[in-house]
């Protein structure tokens, strides 16, 4: 399934863009609308703490505890963190431990 299922999309052709258009052999780009994340309450769920490494990413940090580095957004979002470059090293971060509770919480 899915996390694009439920975004607004926009269908970008602008005349500004034409020449990257073309470029492409496109008419237009379907782009996802920016998400407005709804904050939740972490407390509802168990997880640990793990300090930000360097080297560390969020995909290595999803198949080390989800055995699935494509679940990365999961612990993404739990930190509200959209990338990597939002973490420096030594900050904190909290990985789920349940994951079907993880999905109802951060959805």
């Amino acid at each position: 399934m899915s996390r694009y299922r439920n975004i607004r999309t926009a269908i970008n052709s602008l005349d500004e863009y034409k020449e990257t258009l073309d470029s492409r052999g496109v008419k237009s780009i379907k782009q996802y609308r920016t998400q407005t994340l709804k904050t939740f309450d972490d407390s509802l769920i168990d997880y640990i703490e793990r300090i930000w490494l360097d080297g560390d990413s969020f995909w290595k940090l999803a198949r080390e505890a989800y055995g699935d580095p494509s679940l990365w957004y999961i612990i993404a979002r739990f930190n509200n963190t959209p990338t990597e470059a939002h973490v420096k090293i030594g900050d904190i971060i909290k990985i789920p431990l349940d994951l079907a509770m993880a999905l109802r919480v951060i959805v």
